[in-house]
C-alpha cells in the first residue's frame, strides 16, 4: 500500500527540482499524478520516467503565471482524472532566474518595476490561480489539501532578491489565510519552507558548500539539501498522516534558521 494510494495530485514545477522529484514521489506512493510546467519536453521526460516505474502520469506544459494558463492546466488534469484530491504548487524561480532576466533578483533600490512584477507574477500569481481554480473542486468533493512552497527567505531578511522574498512571504501567510477559510470544506493548506537545496535555482550557491568554514556558515548541517528531501516533506503534507496539520509552515532548512 503507497501512502496515497488512488489520490490524484497536480503537481506545479514538476519539469525540474523539487517539483519533478515530487511528482516522482507521489507516483511511486500510488498516487496519479498530473504534472504542469512551461516546459513541454522536461514534463515528458518525468512522465516517461514515472510510467517505466509502473506510475500513472499525465502532464500539460502551461505558463501559469496568466489565468488562462492557469485554465488551460486545470481543465486537463480534470480531463484526465476527474478530480484534484491534492495540489503542490511548486512552480517558481529564484536566484538562477537572474541569468534569463537580469535584474530580477535585484534589491529593491535597483529592481525595475517590469522585474518586480515578472517575479510576482511566476511565483506568487501562478499559486493564487491554481488555488483559485482548484478550491471550489475540493469543496465540491469535501476533501481536498494543498500544500504550498515558500522558502525560509519568506522568514527572513536578505540584501537582495526583495521580489523574490516577498513572494515567499506571501506565500506563507496567504496559506494560513486559505487554512483558516475552507478547513470548513475539508481542506487542509500547508506550506513547505526550504532552505538551500542542490537544484538549478541555486546552482550559483551550491559550490560554496565545498568551502567547510562556509558551508557551516551557510548552515549547521553543512550542506544543501536534496530534492528528493523536499519531496518527502511534501508527501507529507499532501497525506493523511499530517491530517491534523493545518496551516502548518514546515521548515526544511537543516538549521539555518534555528541560529
Amino acid at each position: 500500500m503507497g501512502r496515497v494510494d488512488n489520490k490524484v495530485v497536480l503537481v506545479t514545477g514538476a519539469g525540474d527540482g523539487i517539483g519533478r522529484a515530487t511528482a516522482k514521489l507521489y507516483a511511486a506512493e500510488g498516487a496519479k499524478v498530473f504534472c504542469v510546467s512551461r516546459t513541454a519536453s522536461k514534463l515528458e521526460a518525468v512522465v516517461k520516467q514515472i510510467k517505466a516505474a509502473k506510475g500513472k502520469a499525465v502532464f500539460a506544459a502551461a505558463d501559469l503565471s496568466i489565468p488562462d494558463g492557469a485554465q488551460t492546466a486545470f481543465d486537463a488534469a480534470m480531463k484526465a482524472f476527474g478530480r484534484i484530491d491534492i495540489l503542490v504548487n511548486a512552480a517558481g524561480v529564484g536566484y538562477s532566474w537572474q541569468e534569463k532576466s537580469p535584474g530580477s533578483m535585484n534589491d529593491t533600490a535597483t529592481c525595475e518595476p517590469e522585474k518586480w512584477r515578472e517575479v510576482m507574477a511566476i511565483n506568487l500569481d501562478s499559486l493564487f490561480y491554481m488555488c483559485r481554480l482548484a478550491i471550489p473542486q475540493m469543496q465540491k468533493q469535501k476533501a481536498g489539501v494543498i500544500v504550498n512552497l515558500a522558502s525560509i527567505y519568506g522568514m527572513i531578511g536578505v540584501p537582495d532578491a526583495h521580489a523574490y522574498t516577498a513572494t515567499k512571504g506571501a506565500i506563507i501567510n496567504y496559506t494560513r489565510s486559505l487554512a483558516v477559510s475552507y478547513v470548513k470544506d475539508g481542506i487542509r493548506s500547508n506550506c513547505l519552507c526550504p532552505g538551500f537545496v542542490d537544484t538549478g535555482m541555486v546552482a550559483s550557491v551550491t559550490p560554496l558548500f565545498k568551502d567547510p568554514t562556509m558551508a557551516d556558515a551557510i548552515t549547521p548541517m553543512r550542506r544543501p539539501g536534496t530534492a528528493e528531501e523536499m519531496a518527502y516533506a511534501c508527501l507529507y503534507l499532501g497525506s493523511d498522516e499530517s491530517a491534523y496539520c493545518n496551516g502548518t509552515i514546515l521548515v526544511a532548512d537543516g538549521g539555518t534558521t534555528a541560529r
